[in-house]
């Protein structure tokens, strides 16, 4: 069966509809800081354990109740270095009023102690590894990039993604969670 111009024009048409309004809804969800509609975050979720640099575990469950901005890095990523001291500050400033603030490293665990020797932070980092990059993808980073920072709110529902560097204003308005 052959199809006419007509027919041809109409499908083009029709799957170019279809590509803009979903270029569309990309760009606002980017734009947005990623999808985050009150989503709750199952039990998988807050079981999920990670060793810590310095010994000892960080368990999630302990981290229900409050705000968490969660910080997926590595050493290696110097977007995700350079952010370190901005969440470092936010996490001092504001730890008093409930917020927390933990950073998963993608990384060796050598290379994470290594460098936090270096460069130490004061708020709980995890040793996150291959896991840490499945966890990411099933946060909504489908491309599994660094940096990546997401936040819940005190009752767990997510209230922002952003993949990429963080800047103030974006600690500015999360802080209002």
């Amino acid at each position: 069966m052959t199809s006419s111009p007509t027919r041809r024009a109409w499908l083009y048409g029709g799957v170019a509809a279809v590509a803009a309004v979903a270029g569309l809804g990309g760009a606002l969800w980017h734009r947005r800081g990623g999808a985050a509609g009150g989503e709750q975050l199952d039990a998988a979720f807050w079981a999920q354990r990670f060793d810590r640099p310095e010994g000892g575990e960080l368990v999630f469950e302990s981290l229900r109740g409050k705000p968490l901005l969660l910080n997926f890095w590595a050493t290696w990523c110097p977007p995700c270095v350079e952010e370190m001291p901005m969440l470092d500050a936010f996490f001092r400033e504001n730890g008093g009023n409930g917020w927390q603030v933990v950073g998963l490293a993608i990384d060796q665990p050598s290379a994470v102690r290594k460098f936090l020797t270096k460069t130490p932070v004061s708020y709980p980092i995890g040793l996150a590894g291959l896991q840490g990059t499945e966890l990411v993808k099933n946060l909504g980073n489908t491309a599994g990039g660094l940096p990546f920072t997401l936040v819940l709110d005190a009752g767990g529902a997510v209230t922002a993604r952003k993949m990429g560097k963080l800047e103030p204003g974006d600690l500015q308005a999360w802080r209002r969670v």
